[in-house]
């Protein structure tokens, strides 16, 4: 089957996504996080290819080196969607890159090779947990006190595996693809959590707006009405 092909449509989208950023002090190297995220969690991640497409034919990236580097983020963030949206979207995703990649620019490293579930990745993850959560960091993990293996879940594959990772997306990056993702899906309470979170991590609450727009804009695209998530000023007074 081909890939999905950058179509105007798409590729208007991809633009005003990049072009919203433009007004937050987030850099120009973060909005496709948010796109990636979002198609993950969308009935056509297929699409991710289209925006490989539209990135590449920017000048940024008119080099297999910088291809490369692009194509690490991409694949990070597809990673960590994984955890958030299940594995097969991001499959479909990563794949639909594949065949429109140019054969040169394909990336072989690795991330998580030898990874295990020990005293230092807990510490990671607990760590990233506890920068989101704050003062909630307790009480949250405690919500999981009669559910013990969700806990675990948590500390050590959620944000331990996943989430704290930081060879290649640092602590911004992370959450321009936790908080895209969960909303993509309608989740109030978690997405209460994220923006809470995200603006603890020190992203101002007009930037998270502009995130929260710019989720609100890929979903409509692809038909979905994102009715039960909270407003950026609804969660500010929990920050």
């Amino acid at each position: 089957m081909a890939p999905t092909e950058l179509t105007p449509e798409l590729s208007q989208l991809f633009q005003s996504i990049e072009n919203r950023f433009k007004d937050t002090q987030l850099g120009d190297q973060r909005w496709y996080l948010l796109v990636i995220a979002c198609l993950s969690a969308s009935p056509d991640p297929e699409a991710a290819a289209g925006l490989y497409q539209y990135l590449t034919r920017q000048e940024a990236y008119q080099t297999s080196e910088s291809r490369q580097a692009l194509i690490r983020r991409l694949r990070e963030a597809l990673v960590k969607t994984i955890i958030l949206v299940g594995v097969c979207k991001p499959l479909e995703a990563i794949l639909s890159i594949m065949k429109v990649e140019n054969p040169e620019d394909r990336d072989f490293s690795q991330t998580r090779d030898g990874w295990q579930a020990d005293q230092a990745n807990h510490d990671r993850g607990i760590d990233w947990f506890k920068k989101v959560y704050t003062r909630n960091a307790g009480d949250t993990m405690g919500l999981f006190d009669a559910h013990k293996d969700f806990a675990w879940i948590s500390a050590e594959i959620t944000y331990g595996l996943f989430l704290s990772d930081r060879q290649v997306l640092d602590d911004t990056d992370t959450q321009l693809v936790v908080l895209p993702a969960i909303m993509s899906q309608n989740l109030p309470l978690e997405t209460h959590w994220h923006i809470r979170g995200t603006r603890r991590i020190g992203v101002s609450k007009e930037d998270v707006q502009i995130i929260w727009d710019s989720v609100k804009e890929v979903s409509k695209f692809f038909g979905a009405e994102l009715h039960k998530v909270p407003t950026v000023d609804e969660v500010e007074p929990d920050v």
